[in-house]
């Protein structure tokens, strides 16, 4: 039998991290900060992280969140909305003073810098930045629960495979040195201990990246301190978009918590004999809809959000919106199935 999402919280107390992922414009942020919202008037302190460069939490809290660090809303409830072309500045500066403490330079070299300069204009590094500014956020201990709004692009969960390309890089690194060892005594009477001190410290320094990245992809797949939710609407390519998401999350280990289906037009509407031909004929198109979200992933729905008569912006309409998705009457198929006769 498919629970509530309220249920599924009172069921899951050791919950730390809550992840939605899904398609751009269905919902994620919203239920982001609903669900952010929900739980810190409930006594956690929570933060709600968002990527969006198009600053999206600062859309639905009315407040100016990007790239200002950690916000307080309300008691309880913290927002951050990172810049990540920010991060990826300032971690090309790290990199500059890395190298130079590294190899003893002035100045770095010219290609060096361009090499630079062009790996930050890679999309990867973005997610890159993303990635370790949660790992960053999570490692911190400092709250109760993490509310994490991800960007829609390969619905958020590639970047948990992050840490096992870097893995895969690392270990191909010390293999390397391992096979160059042999050589280490006449490099260092040729040209001094630096390189290998150096080569060493790069090392060091990108098992270290591995070992806090394991540690946060451990706690993304482990479904007792992770809940993974996706956010659809009873339209055609998102139902379609929501299955190939799953089976992005049965090959990356990961376990989906729920779905919740977004923008639902409440079906006794049918029964109003002033709703007008166009209304109507999204009614029944989301009704077939629903069905279909039922047969495909009954066991997965754990809320079932309508859609309301303005934009989800602000305390008062989020606090509305986390007061459907936990408190309304849970609408399970059955109750659906009957308003829909």
């Amino acid at each position: 039998m498919p629970i509530s999402l309220k249920e599924f919280f009172e069921e899951n107390p050791d919950i730390e991290i809550v992840i939605y992922a899904g398609k751009g414009g269905l919902g994620k942020t919203t239920f982001s900060a609903a669900t952010a919202y929900w739980m810190a008037k409930n006594g956690k302190k929570v933060l709600c992280f968002s990527t969006d460069p198009q600053a999206s939490l600062s859309d639905i809290f009315e407040r100016d969140l990007f790239g200002k660090g950690e916000q307080e809303i309300i008691e309880n409830l913290f927002v951050v909305e990172i810049d990540a072309d920010k991060e990826i500045r300032e971690y090309q500066e790290e990199i500059r003073r890395k190298i130079k403490e590294m190899y003893r330079m002035e100045e770095i070299p010219p290609e060096i810098d361009e090499y630079i300069k062009s790996a930050a204009a890679e999309p990867a590094m973005h997610e890159c930045a993303t990635y370790d500014a949660m790992a960053e956020l999570v490692a911190s201990g400092r709250y109760d629960l993490y509310v994490f709004d991800m960007p829609p692009f390969g619905h958020g969960v590639r970047m948990i495979s992050m840490a096992q390309i870097l893995d895969a890089w690392i270990d191909k690194i010390d293999e390397t040195r391992r096979k160059a060892a042999e050589y280490t005594q006449m490099v260092q009477a040729l040209k001094g201990s630096t390189i290998a001190e150096s080569e060493d410290a790069i090392l060091n320094e990108l098992s270290e990246i591995r070992r806090k990245l394991d540690t946060f992809r451990d706690i993304l797949i482990d479904p007792h301190r992770t809940a993974f939710f996706m956010v659809l609407i009873p339209e055609k390519m998102a139902i379609l978009d929501t299955k190939r998401a799953l089976e992005m999350f049965n090959k990356l280990g990961i376990k989906l918590s729920g779905i919740l289906v977004n923008q639902v037009y409440p079906p006794e509407l049918l029964d109003r004999p002033d709703v007008g031909e166009f209304l109507r004929n999204r009614i029944q198109m989301q009704q077939q809809y629903m069905k279909i979200i039922w047969d495909e992933f009954g066991d997965y729905i754990r809320a079932v959000c309508p859609m309301f008569d303005r934009e989800p912006k602000g305390l008062d309409m989020i606090a509305k919106v986390a007061e459907h998705i936990f408190e309304k009457p849970w609408m399970g198929r059955e109750r659906f199935e009957e308003l829909v006769r």
